[in-house]
């Protein structure tokens, strides 16, 4: 290891500091911008307080996980890692640590920054010396989105935190600690952020500062200046008073030097840093020929594009130029104008951000203010005023690519260019945007480009991962990683971008000609045009069911002809063969990523499989040993089934690609909504999106996404018609339906059905399972939960699993005249039985959820039993995700064309947000009440009557209603008077609605809980419907309040040291609101019990639903036993309190489940996230376990006590006293 000695000297106010330190060589890294972050701030910081938002949410679990295992910060203390309970509880954790004179960061985005602001406001008004570590991501206005751009910090300009950009994950690392550096100096608290996605999770070779470079940034003298500021009783001072009109507005104005010296104090950390490292930044840094009459000024990841189109075009004599923003608060009018070049004529300035109706976005009216200013004071280097234009850019990620940097160039060669512009986008309403040159493409021959497609949770990107980083690593090329998904939940597209070569890599955006490409699920050829972006000559690598004689014939002719076409090296393997006999399940990507670093000769065979086998150890080392044998074992059999197909004397096949969506789609659907099914939604013009984000119900039952490679089969010769197959299927692609026997004359030839059983059905009447093969993503629930067997081969039962191609077509033909056939009477269904509830129309189908979701089946549930009156407000988080995530939505219509309306807020709110549609509701209902029996006369007094009293506890009741209200309507419509027409608006919402407010645990028990909370203390009538799956699943698996005692989960890498918290109980101590803790795994008929139930009640209800989630580290096919053991274990208790029985004088508390059957143990560690802490730290785990194994015997007693209590004299003797309701 090579040691250099350094001697540097620093100059603050009057003194020189002198210290002599040893460096040792850096090495070189391949991380993504995240982890460059982490790394710097949990090596410089004290406390980090944190909180779960995607793109941020890995800064917090690797500072998390370092803790955990004791990784140090310079002064050779461990960091102390909190997670608070939302982004406003985390920024007042920093503040209060700030205050207390520690070291503190915290790392966040989106509306988590937003939430942040007011502490903000406090932090820099008390100039407080801490850096937040911001992954820049789109605000939630028309719609939600987790991509990248610069709404969010552009929203926290004002609150005066210095903000530093950074443009890629090298200067991530750098900026990280130049920031910490300047914030101590200055006392101007930072803002140092990224572009989420684009830089936060590309992964890229980077120089590592080592910990003396560390150490010489920052000056512990001003460590101890913050630290001396800091609250203390030894020291006593205030802060934080309360000021008034005389002296309020002379306080905000003593923090102008502070913020004037700023830029100079960062420059010098920036020269400093140059010193330490050799790498020199600039405030304002320009690029770019030195005579440039054309200049774009920008911040963040486009620059990295600018700058590689500006290295293609100048040797075009094209005069431009780049000039990077690094500083953007404070603004240097000073430094910015003086980076340009003298010659500068035009100038064009990109945001990444909208203001819908200001002059023009931030950077572009910082910019022509300070050139304004600085040329009408003669302190510019140019001459003549240039013109300047500003534009738009790269929302939510939208790519940013050559071509379109080309095009502001050109656009600024016109005499008059276009101000207020859009790029990569059209704009064919307010016509915005610029046109752009698609073929122009910067392709550098000697750098490697490779496309890999995959399957959310088919470990693709994982393997891309640790490949880039065996590239980075293990060679001497540069290397970039970068993987598009949608956001989606497992079993949505990805698509890995990875590029490597000898020279620096600027290319962040998406790979446009690929050297490689490789398709890891076969029917992905089907959906996008795979073969689009390869090469001529280029290899392409595909994982296949079918044998090496028989796939080519397999693929659609389009495909079989860009193969030959191109000239393509054509390789195939049968991964899923590979990875069964390797006990792997459906997994690929050990075997895929093998296959690749065989034929691409990145590195050698042997040394190639060798790194692999290394990634794997490190991988899934902590998951177990037998796992680590199975990757070992699929790399071993890799090899031997890996193919070349020889196309010498191939031939094309017959096969016909279908159509994405079918052409009795809606027009909306076939228009746009296929776009983006196929992957072009780029290609969508502003005239075809809906213009407030308002988009139709029951559109995902047009976009199949035939990912299962196994479906379920029904055989009606043993089923026993109970229903629970539908009703734990997640996606609602199993259906049943009773109906008259006459209608199968025109059945297909393999449509099957049998006589329907019992007393509830009439004679004749048949009864029909249906799968929806292409919609199912073959989780297996169904088979697991079929309670029959086969008596002749025990191992099948009444629905068994197989291949989904083969039955592809006959059952899309058995599917459509399924659905053609009639629904069940509502009013006559028996909903009470799970048999009878499952003949109901489900109003929630195919959603993106993954596949074998905990979640879904009571979403599905709540929409076949309520769905026709339901409205729902989702909390933020998976549930909104698949439940109202573009291209599609599952949310659907009843043949009446009703169904459940359904919106998003926020994370934080959704309580609050569905108690305002209660509010607004009831006051319809009570307004419309009040025009009736002021029109009475008009109407009838009879009809009236009816409707002001009708019973609508019922189907039967409700159905009449909805008659009763036609009549109404009928009646109301000739009718010419003010009064008249407000009731006919009205008139709908005099039948029932069902409010239902459904989110996760991250909302019910953390960042939601106030408002929760205050929403049942109301008494209103809503529906809380708490999908449990113990981790914010949405943002990764990071530890909630829920999760429990001595799991690990990301914060809490060495297992959650406290007791699930009980929000049942808590919800019971108001004694007026209904609660019920479910599983429907465990039990089915207590679930629909509990829903009944709880929609009947008037006022608050409180449903927990247990959900198995993929984070728990379980096979999902499996996971009713993991249900069934934790009901078992008594760590999940069912229960169900009905405040009602109280007024009944009985005990409003029913247990649905008994004392342990096993232990806490036998449960826990059938899933990963308890057991792998066993592998880690053995004697923690088992103190963790004797923990969590007394919480659950002590919750045990208390719950089995009030359900035991008997009333005595009529009164109802339980610690829970049910209360009057408020809102009666």
């Amino acid at each position: 290891m090579a040691f250099l000695q350094v001697r540097f000297e620093t100059e603050f106010t009057s003194k020189t500091y002198h210290r002599s330190y040893t460096v040792m060589s850096r090495k070189n890294v391949t991380i993504d911008g995240n982890e460059a972050a982490a790394y710097v701030a949990h090596k410089v910081n004290e406390v980090i307080a944190i909180y779960p938002i995607t793109p941020s949410s890995p800064m917090g679990e690797l500072s998390d996980s370092w803790s955990s295992v004791g990784q140090k910060n310079i002064w050779g203390t461990v960091p102390s890692v909190i997670e608070m309970q939302s982004e406003g509880g985390a920024a007042g954790a920093v503040h209060g640590a700030l205050q207390s004179g520690s070291l503190t960061t915290t790392f966040t985005a989106s509306q988590g920054l937003l939430l942040m602001i007011p502490n903000m406001y406090k932090i820099a008004g008390e100039l407080t010396s801490t850096v937040f570590h911001v992954t820049a991501r789109s605000l939630s206005a028309q719609a939600l989105s987790i991509f990248g751009d610069h709404s969010d910090v552009m929203a926290t300009r004002q609150t005066g935190f210095a903000m530093l950009c950074s443009n890629n994950v090298q200067e991530v690392m750098d900026f990280a600690l130049i920031s910490q550096r300047a914030t101590l100096e200055s006392r101007i608290p930072f803002m140092h952020f990224f572009d989420g996605f684009r830089t936060s999770h590309e992964v890229v070779k980077i120089e590592q500062l080592n910990i003396e470079d560390i150490e010489a940034m920052i000056d512990d003298d001003k460590v101890k200046e913050h630290r001396a500021r800091g609250l203390t009783p030894d020291n006593p001072f205030i802060r934080g008073t309360a000021q008034n009109p005389d002296v309020y507005f002379q306080g905000r104005e003593t923090v102008n030097k502070f913020y004037l010296q700023c830029p100079e104090i960062v420059q010098n950390a920036m020269d400093k840093f140059n010193e330490i490292t050799g790498r020199q930044y600039k405030l304002f840094e320009y690029y770019g020929a030195p005579d440039a009459d054309r200049v774009i000024v920008m911040m963040g990841s486009g620059a990295e594009t600018a700058e590689e189109t500006i290295d293609h075009l100048l040797p075009k004599q094209e005069k431009i130029g780049l000039l990077k923003i690094r500083l953007f608060r404070p603004f240097s009018m000073e430094h910015f104008v003086n980076a340009f070049p003298s010659t500068v004529k035009r100038i064009a300035v990109l945001d990444r951000t909208k203001e819908p109706g200001s002059m023009g976005e931030p950077l572009y009216l910082d910019v022509v203010t300070a050139i304004n200013e600085s040329f009408s004071e003669g302190k510019t280097p140019f001459k003549s005023m240039p013109k300047i234009i500003g534009g738009r850019f790269g929302l939510s990620s939208k790519e940013f690519t050559p071509a379109m940097v080309k095009a502001v160039y050109d656009e600024l060669k016109k005499d008059s260019p276009k101000n207020h512009f859009t790029i990569g986008i059209n704009d064919d309403v307010t016509f915005t945007s610029l046109e752009f040159d698609k073929s122009f493409r910067i392709h550098d021959e000697s750098t490697f480009c490779g496309l890999f497609y995959g399957l959310g949770s088919d470990g693709t990107v994982g393997a891309n991962k640790n490949s880039i980083k065996i590239i980075g690593e293990e060679t001497d090329n540069y290397a970039q990683g970068y993987f598009e998904y949608d956001s989606k939940k497992s079993g949505s597209t990805t698509i890995s971008h990875l590029r490597f070569g000898k020279k620096p890599i600027k290319s962040t955006y998406l790979v446009q000609v690929a050297d490689f490409v490789a398709c890891h699920q076969f029917n992905l050829m089907e959906k996008f045009d795979v073969m689009r972006n390869i090469r001529d000559g280029g290899v392409f690598l595909l994982n296949s069911p079918y044998s090496k004689e028989e796939t080519f014939s397999k693929l659609p002719a389009k495909v079989c002809q860009q193969i030959i076409d191109k000239k393509l090296e054509f390789y195939v393997i049968d991964g899923y063969k590979v990875a069964k006999e390797a006990g792997m399940g459906s997994r690929v990507n050990t075997i895929m990523q093998t296959c690749f670093f065989a034929i691409s000769g990145v590195l050698p065979k042997d040394e190639a499989i060798e790194e692999i086998r290394k990634s794997i150890k490190k991988t899934y080392g902590s998951k177990g040993e037998e796992i680590v044998k199975k990757n070992f074992e699929a790399v071993d059999k890799t090899l031997e089934n890996l193919h070349k197909i020889d196309l010498t004397s191939a031939k094309i096949s017959d096969i016909e690609l279908a159509p994405l969506v079918s052409p009795n789609a809606p027009d909306f659907v076939r228009t746009t909504l296929s776009k983006i099914i196929e992957g072009l939604g780029d290609e969508v013009p502003v005239s075809q999106m809906p213009i407030d984000g308002t988009f139709p119900s029951a559109t995902a039952q047009w976009e199949k996404r035939n990912i299962a490679l196994e479906v379920p089969v029904w055989d009606e010769s043993i089923c026993i018609q109970c229903g629970k197959c539908a009703m734990i299927c997640p996606h609602a692609t199993i259906r049943i339906k009773a109906y008259d026997e006459s209608l199968l004359e025109s059945s297909p030839s393999t449509f099957k059905h049998m006589k329907a059983k019992g007393m509830d059905y009439e004679e004749g009447t048949a009864y029909s399972i249906q799968v929806a093969a292409e919609d199912c993503t073959g989780c297996g629930l169904c088979v697991e939960i079929c309670p029959v067997k086969n008596k002749k081969e025990v191992k099948l039962k009444a629905l068994n699993m197989a291949p989904q191609i083969p039955l592809r077509v006959p059952e899309r033909e058995n599917w459509d005249y399924f659905l053609s056939l009639p629904d069940i009477d509502r009013t006559k269904a028996h909903v009470s039985t799970v048999k009878g509830s499952q003949l109901l129309q489900p109003l929630f189908e195919f959603s993106g959820a993954c596949s074998g979701c905990g979640e879904t089946p009571y979403v599905k549930l709540v929409s076949q039993l309520f769905g026709d009156r339901a409205m729902i407000a989702n909390a933020t988080g998976c549930s909104s995700i698949y439940g109202g995530n573009l291209p599609t939505t599952p949310w659907a219509l009843n043949k009446e064309g009703r169904g459940p309306s359904w919106s998003n807020s926020l994370f934080e709110d959704n309580g609050e947000f569905g108690l305002g549609m209660r509010l607004s509701v009831d006051k319809h209902n009570e307004y419309a009440r009040e025009l009736l029996t002021q029109l009475s006369t008009d109407i009838g007094e009879t009809l009236v009557n009816e409707i002001l009293n009708a019973d609508q506890s019922d189907e039967t009741g409700i159905h009449e209603q909805r008659e009763r209200v036609k009549h109404l309507k009928e009646k109301l419509t000739p009718i010419n008077s003010p009064k008249a027409k407000d009731l006919l608006s009205l008139a709908d919402y005099l039948v029932k609605k069902s409010v239902w407010i459904i989110g996760g645990d991250g909302w019910a028990y953390d960042i939601g809980f106030g408002g929760l909370d205050h929403v049942m203390s109301t008494g209103r009538n809503v529906n809380i419907l708490v999908l449990d799956t113990e981790v914010y699943s949405n943002t990764g698996g990071q530890m909630s309040k829920s999760t429990g005692l001595g799991a690990v989960a990301k914060f809490a890498a060495a297992g959650k040291a406290t007791p699930k918290k009980d929000l049942g109980m808590m919800a019971m101590n108001y004694g007026n609101v209904y609660v019920a803790k479910v599983a429907m795994g465990a039990n089915d008929t207590q679930t629909l019990r509990a829903f009944l139930e709880a929609e009947s009640y008037d006022g608050p209800s409180l449903i927990i639903a247990y959900s198995h989630c993929i984070a728990h580290g379980i096979n999902m096919s499996k996971a009713i036993d993991n249900q069934k053991a934790a009901v078992d274990s008594a760590y999940w208790t069912l229960y169900r309190y009905d405040p009602r029985n109280a007024e009944k004088g009985m005990n409003p508390l029913k247990l649905d489940s008994g004392a342990a059957k096993i232990k806490f143990e036998d449960y826990a560690y059938k899933e990963n996230r308890y057991k792998m802490l066993s592998l880690l730290m053995p004697e923690h785990a088992k103190d963790l376990m004797k923990r969590a194994q007394a919480a659950v015997n002590s919750q045990w007693k208390i719950y089995e006590s009030l359900a035991e209590e008997n009333k005595a004299d009529g009164e109802v003797k339980t610690s829970i006293t049910p209360a009057q309701n408020p809102a009666k």
